[in-house]
Protein backbone atom coordinates (compact mmCIF):
# COMPACT_ATOMS: atom_id res chain seq x y z
CA UNK A 1 0.00 0.00 0.00
CA UNK A 2 1.39 3.38 -1.03
CA UNK A 3 1.56 6.31 1.36
CA UNK A 4 2.35 9.87 0.27
CA UNK A 5 3.81 12.46 2.63
CA UNK A 6 2.88 15.99 1.62
CA UNK A 7 3.68 19.40 3.11
CA UNK A 8 0.50 21.47 2.86
CA UNK A 9 -0.05 25.24 2.69
CA UNK A 10 3.43 25.74 1.26
CA UNK A 11 5.23 25.15 -2.02
CA UNK A 12 8.48 24.17 -0.24
CA UNK A 13 9.25 20.91 1.55
CA UNK A 14 10.07 21.12 5.27
CA UNK A 15 7.58 23.96 5.66
CA UNK A 16 3.80 24.04 6.03
CA UNK A 17 1.97 21.15 7.68
CA UNK A 18 2.84 17.50 7.12
CA UNK A 19 0.14 14.99 6.28
CA UNK A 20 0.37 11.34 5.28
CA UNK A 21 -2.11 10.25 2.62
CA UNK A 22 -3.19 6.67 1.90
CA UNK A 23 -5.30 6.09 -1.24
CA UNK A 24 -7.07 2.77 -0.70
CA UNK A 25 -8.99 0.32 -2.86
CA UNK A 26 -11.14 -0.56 0.15
CA UNK A 27 -11.34 0.53 3.77
CA UNK A 28 -8.94 -0.73 6.37
CA UNK A 29 -10.14 -1.40 9.89
CA UNK A 30 -10.33 1.63 12.16
CA UNK A 31 -7.75 0.00 14.41
CA UNK A 32 -5.24 -0.34 11.60
CA UNK A 33 -5.82 3.21 10.35
CA UNK A 34 -5.25 4.53 13.86
CA UNK A 35 -2.09 2.42 14.23
CA UNK A 36 -0.74 3.77 10.93
CA UNK A 37 -1.51 7.30 12.11
CA UNK A 38 0.31 6.74 15.40
CA UNK A 39 3.27 5.23 13.57
CA UNK A 40 3.47 8.33 11.34
CA UNK A 41 3.05 10.58 14.39
CA UNK A 42 1.94 13.53 12.26
CA UNK A 43 -0.96 15.71 13.33
CA UNK A 44 -3.05 14.01 10.62
CA UNK A 45 -3.05 10.96 8.41
CA UNK A 46 -5.83 10.83 5.81
CA UNK A 47 -7.39 7.79 4.15
CA UNK A 48 -9.49 7.98 1.01
CA UNK A 49 -11.45 5.49 -1.12
CA UNK A 50 -13.08 6.25 -4.47
CA UNK A 51 -16.89 6.05 -4.49
CA UNK A 52 -18.34 6.37 -8.00
CA UNK A 53 -17.39 9.90 -9.15
CA UNK A 54 -16.24 11.11 -5.73
CA UNK A 55 -13.98 10.05 -2.87
CA UNK A 56 -14.77 9.21 0.73
CA UNK A 57 -12.21 10.95 2.99
CA UNK A 58 -11.42 10.30 6.66
CA UNK A 59 -8.87 12.00 8.92
CA UNK A 60 -7.09 10.58 11.95
CA UNK A 61 -4.92 12.21 14.60
CA UNK A 62 -2.79 10.04 16.94
CA UNK A 63 -5.65 10.39 19.45
CA UNK A 64 -8.43 9.28 17.07
CA UNK A 65 -10.65 10.25 14.15
CA UNK A 66 -11.76 13.88 13.69
CA UNK A 67 -14.54 15.51 11.70
CA UNK A 68 -12.60 18.05 9.60
CA UNK A 69 -8.99 18.75 8.64
CA UNK A 70 -7.97 21.34 6.10
CA UNK A 71 -4.29 20.60 5.53
CA UNK A 72 -4.83 16.83 5.10
CA UNK A 73 -7.68 17.59 2.66
CA UNK A 74 -5.36 19.82 0.65
CA UNK A 75 -2.67 17.11 0.74
CA UNK A 76 -5.19 14.44 -0.33
CA UNK A 77 -6.35 16.55 -3.26
CA UNK A 78 -2.73 17.21 -4.26
CA UNK A 79 -2.03 13.46 -4.34
CA UNK A 80 -5.18 12.63 -6.30
CA UNK A 81 -4.67 15.41 -8.85
CA UNK A 82 -1.01 14.46 -9.41
CA UNK A 83 -1.14 10.65 -9.26
CA UNK A 84 -4.70 9.43 -9.85
CA UNK A 85 -6.93 12.07 -11.47
CA UNK A 86 -4.54 13.78 -13.86
CA UNK A 87 -7.22 15.31 -16.07
CA UNK A 88 -9.73 16.22 -13.37
CA UNK A 89 -10.39 19.87 -12.59
CA UNK A 90 -12.42 19.12 -9.48
CA UNK A 91 -12.86 16.46 -6.78
CA UNK A 92 -15.69 15.97 -4.30
CA UNK A 93 -14.88 14.47 -0.92
CA UNK A 94 -17.65 12.86 1.14
CA UNK A 95 -16.75 13.45 4.79
CA UNK A 96 -18.10 13.60 8.33
CA UNK A 97 -18.55 17.36 7.79
CA UNK A 98 -20.54 16.93 4.57
CA UNK A 99 -19.34 17.22 0.99
CA UNK A 100 -16.16 19.21 0.40
CA UNK A 101 -15.60 20.61 -3.08
CA UNK A 102 -12.02 20.80 -4.32
CA UNK A 103 -10.76 22.50 -7.46
CA UNK A 104 -7.67 23.73 -9.27
CA UNK A 105 -6.78 27.40 -9.66
CA UNK A 106 -3.53 28.12 -11.52
CA UNK A 107 -0.85 26.26 -9.50
CA UNK A 108 -2.91 26.11 -6.31
CA UNK A 109 -5.82 24.08 -4.94
CA UNK A 110 -9.15 25.50 -3.76
CA UNK A 111 -11.20 23.87 -0.99
CA UNK A 112 -14.84 24.78 -0.34
CA UNK A 113 -15.59 24.18 3.37
CA UNK A 114 -18.49 25.00 5.68
CA UNK A 115 -17.87 28.15 7.72
CA UNK A 116 -17.75 27.85 11.50
CA UNK A 117 -19.85 30.17 13.61
CA UNK A 118 -18.32 32.88 15.78
CA UNK A 119 -20.37 32.59 18.97
CA UNK A 120 -18.84 35.03 21.45
CA UNK A 121 -18.18 33.68 24.94
CA UNK A 122 -16.83 35.42 28.05
CA UNK A 123 -13.09 35.88 28.42
CA UNK A 124 -12.02 33.99 31.56
CA UNK A 125 -9.13 33.95 34.00
CA UNK A 126 -8.49 30.36 32.90
CA UNK A 127 -7.79 31.56 29.35
CA UNK A 128 -5.32 34.14 30.66
CA UNK A 129 -3.61 31.59 32.90
CA UNK A 130 -3.29 29.06 30.04
CA UNK A 131 -1.90 31.54 27.51
CA UNK A 132 -0.10 33.99 29.78
CA UNK A 133 -1.87 36.99 28.21
CA UNK A 134 -5.52 37.93 28.53
CA UNK A 135 -7.33 37.91 25.16
CA UNK A 136 -9.56 40.77 24.08
CA UNK A 137 -12.37 38.48 22.89
CA UNK A 138 -13.20 34.77 22.79
CA UNK A 139 -15.37 32.76 20.41
CA UNK A 140 -16.41 29.11 20.51
CA UNK A 141 -17.46 26.59 17.88
CA UNK A 142 -15.68 23.23 17.52
CA UNK A 143 -12.54 25.13 18.55
CA UNK A 144 -11.91 28.08 20.84
CA UNK A 145 -10.77 31.26 19.08
CA UNK A 146 -8.99 33.95 21.14
CA UNK A 147 -8.40 37.44 19.77
CA UNK A 148 -5.36 39.60 20.54
CA UNK A 149 -4.43 43.07 19.28
CA UNK A 150 -0.73 42.54 18.60
CA UNK A 151 0.89 40.11 16.17
CA UNK A 152 3.95 39.84 18.42
CA UNK A 153 1.83 38.47 21.27
CA UNK A 154 0.70 35.65 18.98
CA UNK A 155 4.18 34.94 17.64
CA UNK A 156 5.80 34.86 21.11
CA UNK A 157 3.05 33.01 23.00
CA UNK A 158 4.26 30.12 25.21
CA UNK A 159 1.13 28.33 26.44
CA UNK A 160 0.79 26.11 29.48
CA UNK A 161 -0.49 23.02 27.65
CA UNK A 162 -1.86 21.32 30.76
CA UNK A 163 -4.02 24.37 31.48
CA UNK A 164 -4.80 24.80 27.79
CA UNK A 165 -6.26 21.28 27.65
CA UNK A 166 -8.83 22.29 30.30
CA UNK A 167 -10.33 25.07 28.17
CA UNK A 168 -13.48 24.61 26.09
CA UNK A 169 -13.13 23.57 22.45
CA UNK A 170 -11.32 20.75 20.72
CA UNK A 171 -8.40 23.05 19.95
CA UNK A 172 -7.40 26.62 20.80
CA UNK A 173 -6.57 29.20 18.13
CA UNK A 174 -5.03 32.59 18.82
CA UNK A 175 -5.05 35.35 16.23
CA UNK A 176 -4.19 39.03 15.81
CA UNK A 177 -4.11 41.55 12.96
CA UNK A 178 -0.91 41.51 10.93
CA UNK A 179 1.32 44.56 11.04
CA UNK A 180 0.40 47.23 8.45
CA UNK A 181 3.55 46.62 6.39
CA UNK A 182 2.77 42.90 6.09
CA UNK A 183 1.19 41.38 2.99
CA UNK A 184 -1.11 39.39 5.30
CA UNK A 185 -4.32 40.40 7.05
CA UNK A 186 -3.98 38.20 10.13
CA UNK A 187 -1.47 36.06 11.99
CA UNK A 188 -2.54 32.97 13.93
CA UNK A 189 -1.39 29.87 15.80
CA UNK A 190 -3.29 26.72 16.78
CA UNK A 191 -2.84 24.39 19.76
CA UNK A 192 -4.54 21.00 20.21
CA UNK A 193 -3.26 19.20 23.32
CA UNK A 194 -6.56 17.29 23.58
CA UNK A 195 -5.59 15.60 20.30
CA UNK A 196 -2.04 14.90 21.40
CA UNK A 197 -0.74 17.86 19.35
CA UNK A 198 0.83 20.75 21.22
CA UNK A 199 1.00 23.02 18.18
CA UNK A 200 -0.33 22.30 14.70
CA UNK A 201 1.92 23.94 12.08
CA UNK A 202 -0.79 25.15 9.65
CA UNK A 203 -4.49 24.50 10.19
CA UNK A 204 -7.01 24.84 7.37
CA UNK A 205 -10.11 23.91 9.35
CA UNK A 206 -9.69 26.56 12.05
CA UNK A 207 -9.49 29.22 9.34
CA UNK A 208 -13.14 28.40 8.69
CA UNK A 209 -13.57 30.28 11.99
CA UNK A 210 -10.68 32.74 11.75
CA UNK A 211 -11.63 33.95 8.25
CA UNK A 212 -15.27 34.83 9.09
CA UNK A 213 -14.07 36.78 12.14
CA UNK A 214 -11.54 38.85 10.20
CA UNK A 215 -13.84 39.25 7.20
CA UNK A 216 -16.42 40.89 9.46
CA UNK A 217 -13.83 42.84 11.46
CA UNK A 218 -11.95 44.16 8.42
CA UNK A 219 -14.97 44.57 6.14
CA UNK A 220 -13.56 42.39 3.36
CA UNK A 221 -14.44 38.93 2.05
CA UNK A 222 -10.92 37.81 1.06
CA UNK A 223 -8.42 37.31 3.85
CA UNK A 224 -4.71 36.61 3.45
CA UNK A 225 -3.74 34.47 6.46
CA UNK A 226 -0.37 33.51 7.92
CA UNK A 227 0.11 30.79 10.55
CA UNK A 228 3.20 31.60 12.58
CA UNK A 229 4.36 28.17 13.71
CA UNK A 230 7.99 27.06 13.50
CA UNK A 231 7.29 25.55 10.06
CA UNK A 232 4.83 28.33 9.09
CA UNK A 233 2.36 28.42 6.22
CA UNK A 234 -0.08 30.66 4.43
CA UNK A 235 -3.42 30.59 2.66
CA UNK A 236 -6.02 32.81 1.04
CA UNK A 237 -9.51 32.56 2.59
CA UNK A 238 -12.58 33.69 0.64
CA UNK A 239 -15.83 34.06 2.58
CA UNK A 240 -18.89 33.06 0.53
CA UNK A 241 -21.97 33.20 2.73
CA UNK A 242 -21.92 30.13 4.95
CA UNK A 243 -18.91 28.67 3.13
CA UNK A 244 -15.20 29.44 3.22
CA UNK A 245 -12.98 28.75 0.20
CA UNK A 246 -9.38 28.10 1.21
CA UNK A 247 -6.68 28.52 -1.43
CA UNK A 248 -3.32 26.85 -0.82
CA UNK A 249 -0.35 25.02 -2.31
CA UNK A 250 1.40 21.77 -1.41
CA UNK A 251 4.75 20.04 -1.93
CA UNK A 252 5.47 16.30 -2.15
CA UNK A 253 8.08 15.03 0.32
CA UNK A 254 7.97 11.25 -0.20
CA UNK A 255 6.19 8.20 -1.59
CA UNK A 256 6.49 5.07 0.55
CA UNK A 257 5.33 1.46 0.49
CA UNK A 258 3.65 0.36 3.71
CA UNK A 259 4.09 -3.23 4.82
CA UNK A 260 0.81 -3.58 6.71
CA UNK A 261 -2.14 -5.95 6.51
CA UNK A 262 -5.79 -5.30 7.29
CA UNK A 263 -7.20 -6.67 10.52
Amino acid sequence: MKQYTVDAFTDTVFQGNQAAICVLDEWLSDTLMLNITRENNFSETAFTVKEHDAYRLRWFTPAGEIDLCGHATLASAFVLFNFYEHDAQSITFHTMSGDLFIGRRANAITMDFPAYTCQEVPVTDSMEQALGMRPQQAFLDRDLLLIYDDENIVRNMKPDFDKLSLLDGLGVAITAPATPESRFDCVSRFFAPKLGIEEDPVTGSVHCMIAPYWAQHLGKNTISAYQASERSGEMICELRGERVVLLGKAALFSVAELNVFNS
